[in-house]
């Protein structure tokens, strides 16, 4: 028995329920040790780390190939009986995306392809399994003197599949650019089972369409990749963190587009506002030198000599004074990094979250932008606070269980907040997601707010490539 749907071209589709004979099947090709469908082992593949309660559903089964080949052939016996497949990396994804919807099926898990396949110092490159922890990555290219310049902030637990999968951004994109500008090739399983080497290696290429860059980003409905070919770079031989402490928000975020009017290449700026500062150094038990209402402005550079780096950090600090900062400090890495990375867990600690937001605008709309949103909190009765990778304007909010009468008012100005911050993001030539990708809980938005003649484009692609609709059915968006 299966569930109707109709496609975009209005063919009926059927898909199915596993069944003990596909189960064996299954066994058949990656080893019964790696088919599981007992409850208890299921469990941790039923969400991932969003906090939309209403998206979490049991698989049917978990499989977990080895290698491109086995997974292939997965692919190949889930069109034979039209079961979805769902892939995943580590389930760090925040919209529901690597999680079954209402059809069931099967997810297919990366995690053995585990092993760093090559890193050559004078190609500067690196071949990886798609199931590789990103730090790892980085820390094996840095025993080469070389830098993978992918940096997510879950980095230390999300793999590289799954980087490749949302087009993972992070806290270097505003120099480096997000995953899809450090992948030279993958190697995916096509939505028919069928294995695709897509890009090459190279500076340049016009070639045909850059089918690779497409498959980075589709959030597994185009394909499962299984091995990357990633960019390196040398390591900088000097890198400066610098702490800004400014007196307002607005003032803060006058040194996104103060920097680069100044020449002041930098690889990282990263804003926390004043909440987002208590609730960290009550979380971390450590006082931070931010006057009330004040925000934080993290500034990342690099420089080849120690004389550049200095009149770099000097630059740094007198334009951030001239716009009001009241310290900036030389900082210590480690520490300050921490800080920043602590907002999810201090933010969750201190009131739940009904809601995250991942907001992206032009940089020098950042300013407007946050101002706009406080306006809207006020006007829909919605707290939050938030963080920004703010060199490339990418926003992330924590919209806070606070203040809501019941379970259906916090759902209504939920909606409402996030209806007129969609409209006033895309007015401002932004989009609904920067890093975090649409899955299932941005589906919504995304086709209410994308060009309309674009999502239609999206939908014949992925009608053309998946016939079946198999791969990740219902994320991104509805055939």
């Amino acid at each position: 028995m299966g569930y109707a749907l109709c496609s975009t071209g209005g063919i009926p589709l059927e898909y199915n329920h596993v069944t003990s004979e596909s189960i064996e099947q299954l066994k058949d090709i990656v080893g019964a040790k790696y088919v599981w469908t007992d409850r208890d082992k299921l469990i941790p593949y039923s969400q991932d780390e969003g906090s939309d309660v209403s998206l979490r559903r049991m698989p049917e089964a978990v499989v977990l190939p080895a290698s491109t080949e086995e997974t292939a052939a997965v692919v190949r016996l889930a069109n034979k009986w039209a079961i979805p497949v769902i892939p995943r990396g580590t389930g760090t994804g925040l919209e529901g995306g690597a999680v079954v919807e209402k059809r069931g099926g099967i997810i297919v898990s990366v995690e053995r392809m585990n092993r760093i396949l090559e890193v050559n110092e004078d190609g500067l490159y690196m071949v990886v399994q798609a199931g590789v922890i990103t730090a790892d990555i980085q820390k094996e290219a840095q025993t080469h003197g070389l830098l993978y310049a992918g940096d997510p902030c879950s980095g230390d637990s999300c793999c590289i599949g799954g980087n490749g999968a949302t087009n993972a951004g992070g806290n270097r994109a505003v120099k480096y650019g997000t995953t899809r500008d450090q992948v030279y090739a993958i190697e995916v399983v096509t939505p028919t089972g069928k294995v695709a080497r897509l890009g090459k290696r190279l500076k340049k290429m016009t070639t045909g369409y850059p089918l690779e860059q497409i498959v980075i980003g589709s959030e597994g409905t185009l394909g499962i990749i299984t091995e990357l070919t990633l960019k390196l770079v040398p390591l900088p031989a000097y890198t400066a963190d610098i702490l800004a402490v400014f007196p307002s928000d607005d003032t803060a975020l006058s040194l996104v587009t103060a920097l680069p009017k100044a020449h002041v290449d930098v690889t990282c700026l990263e804003f926390m506002d004043y909440d987002v500062i208590s609730v960290v150094q009550d979380w971390l038990d450590e006082t931070q030198p931010c006057p009330e209402g004040g925000a934080y402005m993290i500034v990342q550079v690099d420089a080849k000599t120690e004389e550049e780096l200095d009149d770099v950090c000097i630059a740094v600090d007198e334009l951030s004074r001239s716009l009001g900062a009241v310290e900036v400090f030389a900082a210590d890495a480690e520490k300050v990094w921490k800080v920043r990375k602590a907002f999810t867990e201090a933010s969750a600690a201190e009131c739940p979250v009904a809601a995250m937001e991942d907001f992206v605008v032009p940089p020098d709309r950042m300013k407007g932008l946050l101002n706009v949103l406080k306006g809207i909190g006020t006007e829909t009765g919605v707290v939050f606070r938030g963080v920004s990778h703010a060199g490339d304007g990418n926003i992330h909010l924590d919209l806070l269980r606070r203040g809501f009468t019941d379970e259906s008012d916090e759902k209504r100005r939920l909606a409402a907040f996030e209806d007129k911050a969609c409209a006033a993001v895309y007015d401002m030539g932004g989009v609904v997601s920067g890093e975090h990708g649409i899955g299932q809980a941005r589906k919504a938005l995304f086709a209410k707010y994308e060009d309309p003649v674009a999502l239609e484009l999206m939908k014949a692609l992925k009608q053309a490539w998946d016939p079946k609709g198999i791969l990740n059915p219902g994320k991104l968006f509805d055939m």
